[in-house]
């Protein structure tokens, strides 16, 4: 019954998903089939969304380094009180 519903809700999350024709219309050639409703309203968006996304990618990449390697070495450091009890 689980896999049933989990398919069902896979199935229709991408059907959602997808523009209808009517918003493929409005869109760009770089977003055709992607989004619904209206397309960016200038350049400055594209920026913005750029701006944001290399935002998220490198603060991504430091949470994941630093949670793997914490480079933490003091012996007065809580990690180490932590680690040694």
């Amino acid at each position: 019954m689980k896999r049933i519903f989990l398919l069902i809700l896979w199935l229709f999350s991408a059907y959602v998903t997808s523009a209808c024709p009517a918003c493929e219309k409005q869109q760009p050639k770089l977003l055709r089939g992607i989004t619904h409703g209206t397309g960016p309203d200038s350049q400055w968006d594209y920026v913005i969304i750029v701006v944001t996304v290399v935002f998220v990618i490198i603060t991504l990449f430091l949470s994941v380094k630093w949670l793997i390697r914490p480079n933490e070495s003091m012996q007065n450091h809580i990690k180490t009180s932590i680690i040694n009890h």
